[in-house]
């Protein structure tokens, strides 16, 4: 699996010992902030086969299972499964590309929003198309884990939306400088909106408008834990999270932070820029699970 999805907790500190080889404190105890994201599984609901053709890709095939979640209905109206004939015309298909159609779990989740789940795909990786074919209809009906795609000390790329701010001036916006105290008229204000020629405003002057709630992609994220069972380990604060509570399902404890609020969906990958040859588990001396509220 190349993806996964999950529900932003908060934030935390840990100490590790820094594997950056090129850091100034290398080797040493040192104190980093992490996020923790809850990763309920994910269920499989259909399979569909890309393939190749002059304008781009073209879905070749798509079967459905025959246990849909309740909480689908939600999202989309109830689809029949496919038949075994359909199954079996879909394992005969060829193209270049075959992803698995999955849902999130909200329900399984203490701080989610919204009771609708999260419908979308995941590609199944590997060298052979027909294996991964096979693997994704065996994968039909399934429910998928983050272990399956999240190791301690592997790197992953996290997709997310930002915390959004609505309208903001070019102050808030952009950091410029203000105005001095003597300038006529405005003081959060830029000073000129470029040249004269060329006479239209280029993209490049900054200017008010919508500041955060943008799409944004974080590479090569360290994943420091995986907890399977908060129970056996535990990892919520005294007094829960902050706008989130409690952890009841597994989660991940990234290095560093992560877009968006609290209980905000993101997205993981298997990373596209990665600069590591072989992974090696990142030795947590530390976790913390003091209070963040003074409880």
């Amino acid at each position: 699996m190349e993806g996964f999805a999950g529900f932003k907790v908060g934030m935390s500190h840990a100490f590790i010992v820094d594997y950056r080889k090129r850091s100034t404190t290398a080797n040493q105890e040192v104190a980093v902030p992490v996020t923790v994201v809850e990763v309920p599984p994910l269920r499989v609901v259909g399979a569909r086969i890309y393939a190749r053709a002059p304008y781009g890709m073209r879905v070749a095939g798509e079967v459905w299972g025959d246990s849909p979640s309740e909480d689908l209905a939600r999202r989309i109206p109830k689809h029949p499964a496919s038949s075994p004939e359909a199954i079996a015309k879909f394992a005969a298909l060829e193209g270049s590309e075959v992803r698995l159609i999955v849902h999130t779990q909200p329900s399984l989740v203490t701080g989610s929003p919204s009771k609708t789940p999260t419908l979308f795909e995941v590609r199944v990786g590997g060298e052979k198309f027909d294996e991964r074919r096979a693997h994704a209809v065996k994968l039909l009906g399934q429910e998928l884990r983050a272990e399956d795609l999240a190791k301690e000390g592997e790197f992953l790329d996290v997709l997310g939306v930002t915390k959004g701010f609505g309208f903001q001036g070019h102050i808030q916006r952009w950091g410029v400088k203000l105005q001095p105290r003597k300038n006529s008229k405005h003081r959060r204000m830029i000073g000129t909106l470029g040249p004269h020629n060329p006479s239209f405003v280029s993209y490049r002057i900054p200017q008010a408008g919508q500041t955060g709630y943008h799409r944004r992609t974080q590479f090569n994220m360290r994943v420091l834990k995986v907890v399977k069972d908060p129970r056996v380990d535990p990892i919520t604060p005294a007094g829960g999270f902050p706008h989130y509570g409690e952890v009841r399902s597994s989660c991940l404890v990234l290095h560093g932070s992560l877009p968006g609020p609290a209980k905000r969906l993101l997205r993981f990958r298997t990373p596209l820029r990665s600069h590591v040859s072989s992974v090696e588990k990142v030795d947590l001396r530390y976790f913390s699970v003091r209070s963040k509220q003074g409880a």
